[in-house]
């Protein structure tokens, strides 16, 4: 964690990404992803292999499932995919390890939180029952809920404002570099997680995000947190 801008005390609201911050999802795209090379007769990818791409989105871990195949042709394939992801919702994810202890601090220290996501909102929302959240979970925006999504700042904005709770009051936390060049661009202080998805050429330090954190369990501080932009 950089020493910058630090309170003690917990922000009015968080923002969180979901795959790769608060939802250990990889198992779950490994699943559909190893469903669509079985349809055409390909050995499975393992884990590791798939991990890194996952916040990348739907079409970077297709082409990481299938490198081989033409670009214009393999985006033709991602619709399949996401159907194969949808069979397999839930099944095989989890919260990461420390999440729910730092939503409990959170919400005992009347922090509002809710989620920003680049996944389809239609298959974020039915993960919220199956993880207990559908009333703790303030607001709930997808990548396809609005005309734009991260890196643009619009789902942040709007966030923020369906919680009644100015951007600078805000604190988003990501585990890509587009979930931060969005904070920045929303006014919304950020949080690099650390503990999520990243290819090896990735410099989270190069994103500058306000503070960089190794765990979800050192958020349960309220000095871990940046200071708002009040």
């Amino acid at each position: 964690m950089t020493a910058k801008t630090i309170t003690a005390t917990f922000p009015k609201a968080v923002l969180f990404d979901l795959d790769g911050t608060l939802l250990d999802s990889a198992p779950d795209m490994l699943a559909a992803i190893n469903n669509a090379r079985a349809a055409r007769a390909m050995p499975p990818m393992l884990l590791a292999e798939l991990r890194p791409h996952v916040s990348k989105g739907a079409r970077a871990m297709v082409a990481a499932a299938f490198p081989d195949v033409d670009p214009v042709e393999r985006d033709t394939w991602i619709p399949s995919f996401l159907d194969h992801y949808q069979a397999e919702l839930g099944r095989h994810c989890a919260p990461f390890e420390g999440v729910e202890p730092m939503l409990a601090a959170l919400e005992a220290a009347g922090c509002v939180w809710g989620i920003v996501t680049n996944k389809p909102e239609y298959l974020a929302a039915p993960l919220l029952p199956m993880l207990g959240w559908q009333d703790r979970c303030a607001v709930l925006i997808g990548g396809d809920t609005l005309a734009a999504r991260k890196p643009d700042p619009l789902p942040l904005l709007v966030a923020a404002e369906r919680i009644g709770i100015e951007p600078g009051e805000c604190i988003y936390v990501g585990d890509d570099e587009r979930d931060i060049v969005a904070a920045r661009a929303a006014g919304m202080p950020s949080v690099v997680a650390l503990w999520g998805y990243r290819l090896s050429s990735d410099d989270p330090i190069a994103w500058q995000g306000d503070v960089l954190v190794e765990q979800p369990a050192q958020l349960r501080e309220a000095a871990a947190w940046p200071v708002a932009n009040v």
